[in-house]
C-alpha cells in the first residue's frame, strides 16, 4: 500500500472510533445505483458531474417538461388553455423525439398512434 493510502486509512479509523460517521444520513441504507444504461459509456462521467452540479442534459429537461404537461393537461377542464397546453405538449414531444437519433416512437405520442395507425391500414 502506498502511503497516502496508509494515511488515508488511518484518518479514516480514527475518525470512525471518534463517531464521525454515526449520524449520516442514509446509514444502515443500501447504496442506490443509478442506471446510466441509456447514456452512452463515454458520456456517464460527464453526465454524472453535471447532475452533481445540478445541470440537467437538455433531452432530460425536456423529458420533465412533457410529464409536468401532461399533469397539468389531466387535470384540466376543456377550454382554449387547455387546446393551447395540448399544442405546447405535442410541440414538446415532437423536439424530444427529434432531439433522439432513432425512429419515431408512437408510445410517446399516445394522441396520435390510433389516428396514423388507421391511416396505415386504410
Amino acid at each position: 500500500m502506498d502511503m497516502f493510502a496508509i494515511i488515508a486509512e488511518r484518518r479514516i479509523l480514527e475518525a470512525m472510533e471518534r463517531g464521525e460517521f454515526d449520524n449520516l444520513p442514509g446509514k444502515g441504507k443500501p447504496i442506490v445505483q443509478e442506471d446510466l444504461s441509456a447514456v452512452p459509456e463515454e458520456l456517464r462521467m460527464a453526465y454524472k458531474v453535471l447532475k452533481n452540479a445540478g445541470c440537467v442534459p437538455p433531452e432530460i429537461e425536456l423529458t420533465n417538461e412533457v410529464a409536468s404537461l401532461r399533469r397539468m393537461i389531466l387535470g384540466m377542464e376543456e377550454s382554449e388553455e387547455k387546446t393551447g397546453k395540448l399544442r405546447e405538449l405535442n410541440f414538446k414531444l415532437m423536439k424530444l423525439e427529434m432531439t433522439r437519433k432513432r425512429p419515431l416512437c408512437l408510445d410517446l405520442l399516445p394522441e396520435y398512434q390510433e389516428k396514423l395507425l388507421d391511416k396505415l391500414k386504410g
